[in-house]
C-alpha cells in the first residue's frame, strides 16, 4: 500500500528493503500486543488491530490525496479545521479504494464462520517470536543507516520519515515527538531565549530599501486569496483571461511572482501565523491550535505603537481554526466572524458565505474603523472542492478530463470578478488613496493528486522542479501613486511582514522575525519549506534530491549541501521560540 498508494521518496534498492523489513517489524511488534491478552482473545484481538490499523491508513490514505502528508496526532484534536472532509470526502475517494478492504473482509469470514482456535503462545515460543522481531529492527536501522543520503532531513519531511520507518512506525515517532514539543515550555529558560535571540541577530535581514516609509500613516488592507496560485495569474481559458482585474492590477503594483506558499498542516492559519508574526509555522498541527497561550510580537502589536488599529474578517465561525483566542493573543482589536455578517443560504456556497457577498457587508465595517487601520481579510469561495452557484460561473469550462481543475479555474475567475467590484468600493469609500492593499495567495488549490489535469492544461509533463513551482502564490502590493514593478527573485510568505512594516517606515530590527524585505537594495533569496525543502538563487532541493534551477535538471547533492545548515537553524529555532514560548523571556 505504501508503494503503490503514496508518492514515497524511494530512489535506491536499500529505500525499498528498508520500507519492507519496517513494515514487517512493525506488523510484528503489534502482534506482541496479543501477549497480554487472555489466550481465547487473541484472536479476537487481531481481528480488531486489523480492522483499527486498516481505518487508520485509509485515513491517511484520503488526507495524504489532497494535503500530501500524513495525519498527526495534533491533526487529530482539530480535525474539524482540515478542510471539511466530510463535504470533500467523495472527491478524494477512488473505487480501486475498495481493494484496501478486502483482506478485512476475508477475515471477517474466517472469523464467522471457521470458529478460529485460541492462539496458543508457550514461552519459548514467544522468546523466538521476540528475537526475531528484535534482529529484525536491527537489519531496518543498519540499511537505514546504509541507506542514508547526506539531506539530514531529520524529522523535517513527513513523507521521507515514513519511507524509512513505515507507517505504523511513523505514528509512534510521531507520538513521541508531540508529547516532547509539548512538554518544550515547562523546561525553558531565558537562556535559550537568547541562544534564539542572537541567531535572529547575527542573520540580521534587516537592509536598506529605497521604498522604506513611502506608505507611511496609509491604511493596510491585507487580503487573503484563498487557494490561489501563481500559475492562473495571465493564463487563459478557451481564449479569455482567467483574471483579467489582477492582470490589469499588476502593471501599477509591486509584484511577486516567485513567492512561495511556505505553510504546513495549518494551511490558511498558517499563512496567517506568517504574515502577522515571521515565523516559519509548526511541524505539526497549527499555531492557533496549539499554541494560542504563548506570549507574541506579531504585527497589530507593532503597528499599534504607532496608532493603529487591527482588524481581522472572515465569514466563519470565530472558533474555527480557533481564531479567536489567536486574533487575542496577536493583539488585535476586533473580529469580525460569522456572527457579523448576514449569512443565508442564497449568499453562500461550498463552506459558507460567498465572497462577494461577504466583502460587501465588510465594506462598513471597514469604513468604520479608526484610521490608521490594519486589516486583514480572509476570502473563503475558491476553496476545494471549488463549487460556485451556475450564476457566478463566468468562464468557460476548462476541458483538463479533471473536474476539480476545470472548476477551479472558475471559482478564480469568479474569485477575481469581486476583487474588482471590491476596489471600485474602495474607491467610492475614500478609502483607496489612503490603503495599501496587499493580495497574497495562501496556499495551493491543486494538489499533487490533481496534476494531471494541469499537466493537460498546460500541455507538458511537469518535471519534480517544476511541481514544487506551482507551490508559488502571487503577492501583489498595491500602493497608490507608486509605479508598477515586478521582483522575481524567490521568496517566502514569512517575508511579507518586514515588508510591509518597512513600506509603512517601521524599524524591524528590533522585533524577532525570520522574513525579510523583499523591496530591499539587496536580499538574500532564500525561501525553507516546512518539509524541509528550499530553493536559493542557483538550486533546487526537494523530494530529497537538488536541482540547478535554471536548468531543472538533477545535480550533484555537494550542490546542495551549502545550505543544509542554514535550512536547520532557521527552523529549528522558530520551532523552539514557538514550542519554548521563548517570547515570554523577551524585554
Amino acid at each position: 500500500m505504501s508503494i503503490i498508494y503514496f508518492d514515497l521518496p524511494l530512489y535506491e534498492p536499500f529505500d525499498y528493503i528498508q520500507l519492507f523489513l519496517s513494515s514487517l517489524t512493525s506488523i510484528a511488534v503489534l502482534l506482541l500486543l496479543l501477549y497480554v491478552f487472555a489466550r481465547k482473545l487473541r484472536a479476537g484481538s487481531l481481528l480488531i488491530l486489523h480492522i483499527i490499523l486498516t481505518g487508520v491508513l485509509y485515513g491517511n490514505l484520503l488526507y495524504f490525496r489532497f494535503y500530501i502528508d500524513f495525519v498527526t496526532l495534533p491533526i487529530l484534536f482539530q480535525f474539524q479545521n482540515v478542510g471539511g472532509l466530510s463535504q470533500s470526502t467523495v472527491e478524494l475517494m477512488d473505487p480501486l479504494d475498495l481493494v484496501l478492504f478486502a483482506d478485512t473482509v476475508l477475515l471477517l469470514i474466517w472469523w464467522l464462520f471457521k470458529r478460529p482456535k485460541p492462539i496458543r503462545l508457550n514461552w519459548r515460543r514467544k522468546g523466538a517470536f521476540t528475537a526475531g522481531i528484535i534482529l529484525l529492527i536491527g537489519l531496518n536501522i543498519g540499511i537505514g543507516q546504509l541507506g542514508a543520503g547526506d539531506q539530514h532531513d531529520g524529522s523535517y519531511n513527513r513523507t521521507a520519515k515514513v519511507s524509512t520507518l513505515g507507517p505504523v512506525y511513523y505514528h509512534g515517532y510521531d507520538i513521541y515527538q508531540t508529547v516532547r514539543a509539548e512538554l518544550s515550555s515547562e523546561f525553558a529558560t531565558k537562556t535559550d531565549y537568547e541562544k534564539a535571540a542572537a541567531y535572529l541577530e547575527s542573520s540580521n535581514k534587516d537592509v536598506s530599501s529605497d521604498y522604506f516609509g513611502i506608505a507611511e500613516g496609509k491604511n493596510v488592507i491585507l487580503i487573503n486569496l484563498e487557494s490561489t496560485q501563481q500559475f492562473v495569474i495571465g493564463r487563459k481559458v478557451k481564449g479569455e483571461e482567467i483574471t483579467p482585474f489582477l492582470n490589469s492590477l499588476i502593471k501599477d503594483s509591486f509584484y511577486f511572482d516567485h513567492v512561495y506558499h511556505q505553510t504546513a498542516q495549518g494551511k490558511t492559519s498558517d499563512a496567517e501565523f506568517m504574515f502577522d508574526q515571521s515565523f516559519y509555522p509548526l511541524s505539526s498541527g497549527s499555531v492557533y491550535v496549539r499554541r494560542p497561550d504563548n506570549e507574541y510580537i506579531a504585527m497589530p502589536e507593532i503597528l499599534a505603537e504607532s496608532g493603529y488599529h487591527s482588524a481581522s474578517f472572515h465569514g466563519n465561525v470565530a472558533s474555527f481554526w480557533n481564531r479567536e483566542e489567536a486574533y487575542d493573543a496577536f493583539g488585535y482589536n476586533d473580529f469580525f466572524s460569522m456572527n457579523s455578517y448576514d449569512v443565508t443560504e442564497a449568499n453562500s456556497v461550498n463552506y459558507g458565505i460567498k465572497d462577494g457577498a461577504f466583502l460587501e457587508q465588510s465594506m462598513p465595517y471597514l469604513k468604520s474603523l479608526k484610521e490608521p487601520f490594519y486589516s486583514k481579510l480572509l476570502l473563503l469561495t475558491n476553496h476545494f472542492p471549488f463549487i460556485l452557484d451556475e450564476e457566478d460561473i463566468k468562464l468557460d469550462k476548462a476541458d483538463t478530463g479533471v473536474d476539480v481543475v476545470d472548476r477551479y479555474f472558475q471559482t478564480i475567475r469568479y474569485q477575481d470578478e469581486i476583487l474588482k467590484k471590491f476596489f471600485d468600493d474602495l474607491k467610492k469609500s475614500g478609502l483607496y488613496e489612503d490603503s495599501v492593499v496587499v493580495l497574497i495567495g495562501d496556499h495551493y488549490g491543486i494538489s499533487e493528486s490533481y496534476y494531471d489535469g494541469i499537466e493537460k492544461y498546460l500541455d507538458e509533463e511537469l518535471s519534480t522542479p517544476e511541481e514544487l513551482d506551482l507551490q508559488r502564490v502571487p503577492l501583489i502590493i498595491h500602493v497608490p501613486g507608486e509605479e508598477g514593478k515586478t521582483i522575481h527573485q524567490p521568496a517566502g510568505q514569512i517575508d511579507i511582514q518586514p515588508t510591509i512594516l518597512h513600506l509603512l517606515g517601521t524599524d524591524t530590527s528590533t522585533y524577532p522575525h525570520f522574513g525579510q524585505d523583499l523591496l530591499a537594495d539587496v536580499r538574500d533569496s532564500f525561501v525553507v519549506f516546512r518539509d524541509g525543502d528550499f530553493i536559493s538563487e542557483d538550486v533546487i532541493y526537494t523530494k530529497q534530491l537538488c536541482y540547478d534551477r535554471a536548468t531543472s535538471e538533477q545535480i550533484d547533492m555537494t550542490r546542495c549541501a551549502p545550505f543544509f545548515e542554514k535550512r536547520n537553524k532557521e527552523l529549528y529555532y522558530s520551532d523552539a521560540i514557538l514550542n519554548g514560548d521563548l517570547l515570554r523571556f523577551a524585554e
